[in-house]
């Protein structure tokens, strides 16, 4: 079984977010996933298997299984392309089925995801102000335009708006203590973010619940985030952007189409890239 290794919502030729892949005749076993996951060592490792005409697929972190992981999902669709021919995949997942485009374009391949369903509500203020210290951030410096949320799709993620761009790129913290508040509250990543306008967004993602400190791009983050701008009402225009990664050396580009109906899926979009061995 060998895992392939592809960066997804790359941009050109550099950045993104590594993934592993694996697809086989059959899933292996729970520990062997983990296993697996941990030796390559990527935020997230996608293992998929066919089941009918769909595919069964679930998603490992190097310390836990995720239950949905947006860019292990971009990376899978160019997987499944390459093997099989452009086309959509419908996947079976742990709590959902979605399904993934994948084509090979001029510069490699692009997929897209359906997400499944989104769902918001604010966030509790005493989570908010044990995730404002975690950062060393306080209430000023927050966007009252995007007040703090619980955003899910498929994972939930506590959203947190910064007015400046600057106070996003001096995030730092302690793992521990980020993997203990984020195990505490269910939640996947804290998703910090700043709108540089209605369409264009700059995030960064700790990623401490699954051992990782920061996540160069996370899909699922972008498809909640999204269903809680559109639950906000807030002006997208069918569409937005969102650069991450951009901090830590690894810049990616994500992109959501976002129609008005509430709750339904976001679809999500970037470019892949092959991860030379």
């Amino acid at each position: 079984m060998d895992v392939i290794r592809l960066s997804a919502f790359s941009d050109g030729v550099a950045g993104g977010n590594p993934a592993g892949v694996l697809i086989d005749t059959a899933l292996p076993s729970t520990e062997d996933m983990q296993r697996i996951a941990a030796e390559v060592g990527y935020s997230e490792t996608a293992f998929a298997a066919p089941q009918g005409d769909q595919w069964r697929v679930r998603y490992f972190a190097p310390e836990s299984e995720v239950p949905f992981c947006g860019h292990a999902t971009i990376a899978l669709g160019a997987a499944l392309a390459e093997q099989a021919g452009d086309g959509k995949f419908s996947l079976i997942l742990n709590d959902a089925e979605i399904s993934v485009v994948g084509a090979k374009g001029a510069d490699g391949y692009e997929a897209t995801l359906s997400s499944p369903p989104t769902k918001s509500h604010p966030a509790d203020p005493q989570l908010v102000e044990a995730a404002l210290g975690l950062f060393g951030y306080e209430q000023a410096d927050l966007d009252e335009r995007i007040p703090p949320a619980l955003a899910a799709a498929g994972a939930q993620f506590l959203v947190i708006a910064l007015k400046k761009r600057e106070r996003l790129r001096d995030m730092a913290y302690d793992l521990d203590a980020g993997k203990k508040l984020m195990r505490d509250a269910s939640i996947i990543t804290i998703d910090l973010v700043h709108a540089e306008s209605n369409q264009l967004f700059h995030a960064r993602n700790p990623f401490a619940s699954g051992g990782v400190y920061e996540d160069p791009a996370t899909g699922a983050a972008c498809a909640a985030f999204s269903g809680y701008l559109r639950d906000l009402g807030w002006p997208h225009g069918g569409r937005i952007e969102v650069i991450q990664g951009e901090d830590m050396g690894m810049r990616s580009r994500l992109f959501a189409e976002i129609d008005e109906t509430p709750g339904n899926p976001i679809q999500v979009s970037g470019a892949v890239r092959v991860i030379a061995e």
